[in-house]
């Protein structure tokens, strides 16, 4: 597939994401780049890699399993072709913590305040 072709196109939101992706061991970071790339070129992304959170307004997870290691990218779609990417840790429990929720909710709407003043 030649790079014009995909389906989706990934912005980082502030450094978060960055800070979360540059701790991770290299093999654990080649999976986040190798499902980031499902995301990006994938029409219809399995739930297994990408799944809604349920009771936020547009906030979406990236699931990313690397061994026994289970992570989380908080992400939501801006515009029509635009997974914008806000922070990620490393999941230790079966339920998402709430303040993980919390701050990524906070960051979406940053993101859009920062791009209403830009206007």
């Amino acid at each position: 597939m030649e790079r014009n072709e995909y389906k989706r196109e990934i912005v980082v939101f502030k450094e978060f994401f960055w800070d979360f992706y540059k701790k991770l061991n290299r093999g654990a970071q080649k999976k986040i780049e190798w499902t980031l790339g499902l995301v990006r070129d994938l029409k219809i992304i399995p739930s297994k890699y990408f799944k809604s959170i349920t009771g936020t307004h547009g906030l979406f997870e990236i699931r990313v399993q690397y061994g026994n290691d289970a992570y989380r990218i908080f992400c939501f779609l801006s515009e029509s072709r635009c997974v914008v990417l806000l922070n990620g840790f490393k999941k230790k429990s079966n339920r998402t913590p709430k303040r993980e929720i919390e701050k990524a909710a906070k960051l979406k709407r940053d993101y859009f305040n920062e791009k209403k003043d830009r206007l």
